[in-house]
């Protein structure tokens, strides 16, 4: 059966007179010329270079052809672009721009493309625990786990004198039979319960769980090992955990208070909770129904389950009346009363609340970065994935907190950084002594890309 050929030229509808004509004649083209700002980022704070020291490589170095740190590079740079599957890159490893952040313009063998295609990058996620006849690259979880860690005290010139760790678990749907894989009946679907924690935009901690779990179940361990590795640095630093009722149990809050870190949790109301708020609600609603708008008073009180707390704590109760109903709210603190006006409704709606803050963070990381492309057959795997697009998160921030301050896109999402700076067409021409990279002239965006190379260039100084 003959082939249809592809035409040299394709020919459009003539424009003003002149004749409008296309061809794959361009030579070496880039769309992602402006990840040459997630490479220089990359530079201050060594990500790459450290996630790749977390494996171990028990590879015979002659036969070698793509290093540990081309293929995590590879990975999270190519997430960071928004390449989430590993058959993007069977096209991704001839990209000339990727190549240049790989370290590798050329590859040592003729049978092969400068950088790595699915296959190999499939056996990079789908490493085990210690090197293994057909595995022959291993990755260390606690050292992954530390350097989630280290990045976050590294961003800091100076101690802070406190700091804020949120924690929230969210859903992450599978569509397939993997290992762990259970119902979850609040989220009507079968998922993982990833447990996340971020301090600000700084994520610590993604620690993918089976969904037949409570949501917090291993928090208690996981915030001990935070805190240790933080106070191994900061000795001195005051430390608050944020969280909803999902987090609120006496193991989590008992060792909390054993080990000098404050927490605000939500409570779960219940009716002995509604009860002692009683007339405060009852002033709540009287004031709404005079003005029309939703009114609201706090009430400050300890408090103790009947079985459930080893101890009485300090509640703070929200009674709200809105829309004709009440509406009541409840958190369980250690911190002690403020010695201001309003210290009850300063702690609900000025600390607690800013919780929700934390939600966005998950959001970038699962819209923007894949954090929910879970789809390998074992937990393990999936572990490994979700810490690639945990790490490209990392690298965003990183560009985003050093590049582009005082720009406008000082407060973007991932999503918006990329698709505006990022994804800029360009030129590549390669020859002995230069790499060359044309960007278009038409991108509105190049006065930012100046300011953050040279804030770039000035931190890697």
């Amino acid at each position: 059966m003959p082939t249809e050929c592809i035409p040299e030229q394709f020919e459009f509808p003539r424009l003003e007179g002149r004749a409008v004509v296309a061809a794959f004649d361009g030579g070496r083209i880039t769309t992602d010329a402006g990840a040459l700002l997630l490479g220089a980022a990359d530079r201050v704070i060594g990500l790459t270079r450290r996630f790749a020291a977390c494996f171990k490589d028990a590879r015979h170095a002659p036969f070698v052809e793509h290093s540990v740190q081309t293929l995590v590079t590879q990975r999270v740079v190519g997430i960071a672009l928004g390449y989430e599957d590993l058959i993007d890159h069977d096209e991704l490893r001839h990209d000339p721009v990727l190549a240049v952040l790989a370290g590798k313009l050329s590859a040592g063998r003729s049978d092969c493309a400068p950088l790595a295609g699915k296959s190999t990058l499939n056996r990079l996620e789908r490493s085990r625990s210690e090197p293994s006849r057909y595995a022959r690259i291993a990755a260390d979880p606690e050292a992954i786990e530390a350097l989630l860690v280290d990045l976050f005290l590294d961003a800091h010139a100076t101690a802070p004198e406190q700091i804020t760790l949120d924690l929230d678990a969210t859903d992450d749907p599978l569509h397939g039979h993997q290992e762990g894989r259970f119902f979850h009946g609040y989220y009507d679907s079968y998922c993982y319960l990833p447990l996340y924690i971020f301090c600000g935009r700084h994520l610590l901690a993604a620690k993918l769980r089976p969904a037949n779990i409570d949501a917090a179940a291993g928090a208690r361990e996981e915030i001990a090992r935070l805190v240790g590795q933080i106070r191994g640095r900061w000795p001195q630093v005051r430390i608050l955990l944020r969280a909803d009722s999902g987090f609120c149990r006496d193991e989590l809050m008992t060792w909390a208070e054993e080990n000098r870190v404050d927490y605000v949790f939500g409570l779960a109301r219940n009716a002995r909770l509604v009860e002692e708020i009683t007339a405060e609600l009852q002033t709540a609603r009287a004031i709404s129904e005079a003005s029309g708008k939703p009114a609201r008073r706090f009430k400050d009180f300890r408090w103790r389950t009947r079985k459930s707390w080893s101890c009485e704590r300090r509640v703070i109760g929200k009674a709200e009346w809105t829309q004709n109903e009440a509406n009541p709210r409840f958190v369980v603190t250690s911190l002690a009363p403020a010695e201001v006006e309003d210290g009850a409704k300063y702690l609900y709606e000025r600390i607690y609340c800013a919780r929700g803050e934390m939600e966005n963070r998950i959001k970038e990381c699962q819209l923007d970065l894949f954090a929910d492309r879970t789809s390998s057959a074992t937990m393990r795997a999936n572990q490994l994935r979700l810490w690639f697009s945990s790490l490209a998160y990392v690298l965003m921030c990183a560009l985003r907190r050093i590049g582009l301050a005082e720009t406008e896109f000082a407060t973007a999402t991932c999503g918006t950084i990329r698709l505006k700076l990022l994804k800029i067409g360009a030129l590549v021409r390669i020859s002995v002594r230069r790499v060359s990279i044309a960007m278009a002239s038409a991108c509105p965006w190049r006065g930012v890309f100046a300011h953050a190379h040279a804030a770039l260039q000035r931190a890697a100084g």
